[in-house]
């Protein structure tokens, strides 16, 4: 298991686990590298800069919203939080998780 990328995942879920929602048609994108620059791992910035988590968010949020094919996401891993990312970063993290099954479209939210 890689306990720093696991760190990372996990704050992108404590971040947003008022408003996680795992099955949800609405969601936002939380950008990895970026994350693990914000809480101190600089070092997994360039790896995982412009990298995704997907966080299903239960209700839309004000601002642009742009209409995604579910089919996108394929090869994408979930964890119990409800968060997910793309199956390599699954396997770098090494923790437990399921295939991400999205809904048939899904709505980005920009925040």
């Amino acid at each position: 298991m890689n306990n720093t990328l696991h760190k990372i995942l996990q704050s992108i879920a404590d971040k947003y686990k008022s408003e996680l929602s795992g099955d949800s048609r609405y969601y936002i994108e939380v950008d990895i590298g970026n994350q693990a620059e914000a809480i101190g791992y600089s070092e997994l910035k360039d790896k995982y800069n412009h990298v995704n988590a997907v966080v299903p968010i239960k209700d839309p949020v004000k601002g642009m919203k742009v209409l995604i094919d579910g089919r996108t996401f394929v090869n994408y891993a979930q964890y119990d939080s409800g968060i997910a990312v793309p199956g390599y970063v699954a396997k770098d993290a090494g923790r437990p998780y399921k295939a991400f099954v999205p809904n048939d479209s899904m709505i980005l939210n920009f925040v």
